[in-house]
């Protein structure tokens, strides 16, 4: 093999290994995404009278919408932070091998990607959430 030839075998291979942690990353955002809304819908479903109540007594339906975004928001973005923290430490501990770097764009998108994911699936148990009728959920038990 040529120097040439050894670089482009080189590069193809970091172009499918890019391609393929990219994939990872996504399905894993998509699971952690589920597991939020999951999450969110028993929260939804153990709190149904806690819900009835609040519209009885005159809460609207941005309240309790906005109230179950800010729970998915802040729960998906600790998520975010404790990845940021192990992968910050992972890449001080790899750097005894290899050169690493964490630059502060890539973090604050980390969070930004995780607010998003918050947002994203945590709106429709939020829905669910503001559409229950306070009669009937005052009768769940």
């Amino acid at each position: 093999f040529t120097q040439e030839q050894t670089l482009g075998i080189m590069s193809t291979l970091l172009g499918t290994l890019t391609v393929m942690l990219a994939g990872i990353a996504g399905i894993s955002l998509l699971v952690g995404g589920i597991g939020i809304m999951n999450i969110m819908l028993v929260s939804v479903s153990e709190r149904t009278r806690e819900i009835g109540i609040r519209k009885a007594v005159g809460a609207r339906t941005y309240d309790i919408m906005s109230q179950f975004v800010i729970e998915a928001v802040v729960l998906s973005v600790l998520g975010g932070a404790l990845g940021i923290a192990l992968g910050w430490a992972g890449a001080a501990g790899l750097d005894r091998w290899v050169p690493t770097l964490v630059t502060w764009w890539a973090v604050t998108l980390a969070f930004a990607f995780s607010a998003a994911v918050g947002i994203f699936f945590g709106v429709y148990p939020a829905w669910k959430a503001s559409r229950l009728d306070p009669i009937v959920a005052l009768r769940y038990e």
